[in-house]
């Protein structure tokens, strides 16, 4: 199945999305549980708020899309293969060239040192992938993502799995029925990232 953006954006509608498995095949997932990130309950620990508060790093929003995609993509160390594929970054370049999929940066100066990126649909965020070259730098562009989040009144940001990271953040996990319940109602609020 093609990866086009109706493809795309219907599944995610439905709790599913897709990984590219190391042979470059697209996979579809819908894990049960699933792992969400409470808009009102991000945890952040006293020595992030201190970095949040100097400011080492400027945030953007949507200025690198395809940067932090690719850099979400590229090998690290534990991680030598991605699910990110070619097809992959193409289709999500696709997203947010139609306004659907969004990125946030971290920079020191004008150098790219973390950030993330995920879909938006109404008030529903699925975050995709991050990545860090800078200590906190993806920490401090989850914490702006929040904050973008619920002053935009969005209702569920999904994170799909958990890690330890995200786990440190405040993410849990939900069976799949209440975070189909908690999509719908996502769903059907009238706002958007921009």
């Amino acid at each position: 199945m093609e990866l086009t953006p109706e493809v795309l954006l219907s599944a995610y509608m439905q709790g599913i999305f897709p990984m590219a498995h190391d042979d470059g095949r697209i996979h579809w997932y819908s894990p049960n549980p699933r792992a969400v990130l409470p808009l009102d309950g991000l945890h952040v620990s006293q020595s992030l708020r201190r970095v949040i508060h100097r400011g080492p790093f400027e945030v953007r929003f949507d200025t690198a899309f395809d940067a932090v995609i690719t850099a979400c993509a590229a090998p690290a160390p534990g991680r030598e293969q991605t699910w990110i594929s070619a097809e992959i970054r193409s289709a999500y370049n696709e997203l947010h060239r139609l306004g659907f999929a969004h990125s946030v940066e971290s920079w020191v100066g004008e150098e790219l040192v973390g950030g993330l990126y995920g879909v938006s649909i109404r008030g529903f965020f699925a975050g995709e992938s991050m990545f860090s070259r800078r200590r906190d730098a993806s920490k401090v562009a989850l914490y702006y993502l929040v904050q973008r989040l619920r002053s935009r009144d969005f209702r569920l940001l999904d994170v799909q799995f958990l890690t330890p990271h995200l786990i440190r953040m405040g993410a849990l996990e939900l069976p799949r029925r209440l975070y189909l319940g908690q999509l719908r109602q996502a769903l059907a609020v009238e706002t958007s990232f921009g």
